[in-house]
């Protein structure tokens, strides 16, 4: 990047945030410019903990039901083969 060409003032708090997710030779901008990316193209852990109790819980009964399913066919397919 080239020379900066605006100021803007941020508070010691902030300074030493970025301070500790820049990585090694990268300037204030390019962390700010890659924190903010990331920020725009979400967390992995966004979204979690916004379904309520049941929702949650019907999905994992769901899942398991579907594992123990694919686990049938497996063991059916292995003995058809036997």
């Amino acid at each position: 990047m080239g020379a900066a060409n605006e100021q803007i003032r941020v508070s010691e708090t902030v300074k030493q945030k970025i301070e500790r997710h820049r990585r090694e030779g990268e300037s204030y901008n390019d962390a700010l410019e890659r924190l903010l990316a990331e920020a725009d193209t979400g967390d992995f852990y966004d979204g979690f903990g916004r379904w309520s109790d049941e929702d949650a819980d019907r999905v994992r009964e769901r899942r398991q039901e579907a594992k123990e399913a694919r686990k049938e066919r497996m063991r059916e397919r292995t003995e058809d083969a036997a």
